[in-house]
């Protein structure tokens, strides 16, 4: 792929971020696709990169995700983001908490025939748990 279209890419997977567009999101991940989450773990297959991305929008209804250029290295690409947002819907079985939060991430992603075929969200998810409250930070 060619740099241009790599960026074409990572435009169409922020729009559909930035909509929550599950449908448009699907095509841009390769069949074989892996997605490595804090969140979610580990999803093998296009199909379960998408159920795990969706059950983040659904915890998350107004989550906007804010991204700097991203940085490319052949088939390697790093977005550097910050995502913010509120608590408005479950979480891994817990209910909603109304609380806001915001968190830095780093979206690590591999391309190739024009999808991503592996991506790794990194990101500190025992903060992200502690701003919503469903841990409880000691004091230092």
């Amino acid at each position: 792929m060619t740099r241009d279209e790599i960026l074409a890419l990572c435009e169409r997977r922020q729009e559909a971020f930035d909509r929550a567009d599950l449908e448009a999101l699907a095509p841009l991940y390769a069949d074989t696709a892996v997605l490595n989450s804090p969140m979610t773990g580990i999803a093998m297959g296009r199909d379960a990169v998408v159920k795990a991305t969706g059950a983040f929008f659904a915890a998350f209804p107004d989550a906007k995700v804010v991204a700097e250029p991203p940085l490319i290295d052949g088939g390697r690409v790093a977005i550097l983001a910050e995502v913010s947002g509120t608590h408005n819907g479950a979480l891994m079985a817990l209910p909603p908490s109304g609380k806001p939060f915001r968190f830095k991430v780093v979206f690590a992603l591999e391309v190739a025939d024009h999808h991503i075929v592996n991506e790794r969200r990194i990101y500190d998810f025992t903060g992200l748990l502690v701003q919503i409250g469903v841990l409880k930070a000691r004091p230092a």
